[in-house]
């Protein structure tokens, strides 16, 4: 699951005014938030972001469209082998009301990552809590972790990846290799398969049509996911 290329937004595109006790206009911070925001779009605007999303959830890759908690959390598998899959940045959304907008922003820039069907192999899921995590493992027998249209919102992704009849560089608004169609003018890619080992993502959400977690098991640890 290789990463989108940044891009430069469009002439069209403009920054929000600041809100009220957020970084000046202009501040190295305000910028940064600003260019993220452009590139994770891609010369699209906002509302075609939107239109995507309603489009993916109508076709059931999203069980619904919901404001993120703005807590980031890592995923891990020792293999993901999966048919159908497609990749293409977007926008995720904070709720107006959520204390971690003052750090994290009122938007977060992900790749998107869809699976028609997808296996697991010792998966692990963890969030930071400060000082201690809260962690669910599944998959560690025979039985391997098995999901349908698996959806992901990353920041960053790192594992050995293969793909065969892989396509980079699509219009995210004419993708079929996972039944969903994103943004038109959206960078993308797709493949009919993808293998990846030595998985591990941060996401800031996840979501599926069926999630089967064998072995499943919730704790507390004083750990992370393991490397």
């Amino acid at each position: 699951m290789a990463s989108s290329s940044d891009v430069t937004a469009s002439p069209g595109s403009t920054p929000e005014p600041p809100e009220s006790g957020s970084a000046a206009e202009g501040s190295p911070a305000r910028r940064g938030r600003v260019r993220l925001r452009r590139a994770a779009v891609m010369a699209v605007p906002a509302t075609a972001i939107a239109a995507g999303l309603a489009i993916m959830t109508a076709q059931g890759a999203l069980g619904v469209q919901f404001a993120i908690s703005g807590m980031a959390f890592t995923v891990t598998a020792t293999d993901l082998n999966g048919t159908g899959f497609e990749q293409f940045g977007g926008l995720d959304t904070l709720d107006k009301d959520n204390p971690l907008r003052e750090t994290v922003g009122d938007e977060v820039a992900v790749v998107t990552s869809v699976i028609k069907n997808a296996t697991l192999t010792k998966l692990c899921q963890s969030v930071d809590l400060g000082g201690s995590y809260l962690k669910i493992t599944a998959g560690g027998g025979k039985d391997k972790v098995v999901a349908s249209d698996l959806t992901t919102d990353s920041t960053q992704l790192t594992g050995d990846a293969d793909f065969t009849n892989i396509e980079i560089g699509n219009d995210a608004g004419t993708l079929n290799k996972a039944g969903v169609k994103g943004p038109h003018g959206v960078f993308s890619q797709q493949s009919d398969t993808v293998h990846i080992a030595n998985l591990r993502q941060t996401n800031y959400a996840t979501t599926a049509g069926t999630f089967k977690l064998p072995g499943l098991k919730l704790s507390f640890s004083d750990s992370d996911c393991p490397s």
